[in-house]
């Protein structure tokens, strides 16, 4: 399993986006990123998880944070789970599972005794930097929305703090 290390830069990527656009990570520089991985669209909790983020969206977007959203999911399907639960955020396809291994949520998992590859539900906050800030293993979705947001509320507060001492 791959390890992210926290203030180190996050690892690159370029994936298609549920907006018919290719998106990279890097064209959200001078802005924070909640990255977060989830298993599968249109199944309850992904759903659960997903509308939480976007009741929470514009407080993201308030302390200059984008959220994305990655699965493994075909883009047509992200299509589908964004217009019927109205996600204003885009949704990122990763079908070959290769950024999920990048950020090492691509895991062996058990279910009712058989073993299989795949998506552990995890977070990630990085900063407008391109640095990971803090990440989130393994997320139970009740209240996580809600802490992430404390996170990034946190991180933008510092960053206007050294915004203003630099300019003094």
């Amino acid at each position: 399993m791959t390890q992210l290390i926290i203030g180190r830069k996050a690892p690159a990527f370029t994936l298609p986006a549920s907006n018919g656009e290719t998106v990279k990570l890097a064209q959200f520089i001078g802005q924070n990123v909640v990255l977060y991985f989830y298993p599968r669209d249109m199944t309850p909790t992904c759903t659960q998880q997903a509308c939480d983020m976007r009741d929470f969206n514009s407080q993201f977007e308030q302390n200059n944070t984008v959220v994305l959203g990655i699965s493994t999911d075909p883009v047509k399907s992200h299509l589908r789970f964004k217009d019927k639960h109205e996600l204003p955020f885009l949704l990122l396809s990763d079908e070959q599972h290769k950024v999920c291994e990048k950020y090492g949520v691509w895991q062996l998992k058990k279910l009712y005794g058989r073993e299989y590859m795949g998506l552990v539900r995890s977070t990630f906050l990085i900063d407008a930097k391109g640095k990971l800030v803090r990440q989130w293993p393994k997320v139970k979705v009740k209240g996580h929305a809600d802490e992430v947001l404390g996170e990034v509320k946190e991180l933008y507060s510092k960053q206007q703090k050294r915004q203003k001492t630099q300019k003094e």
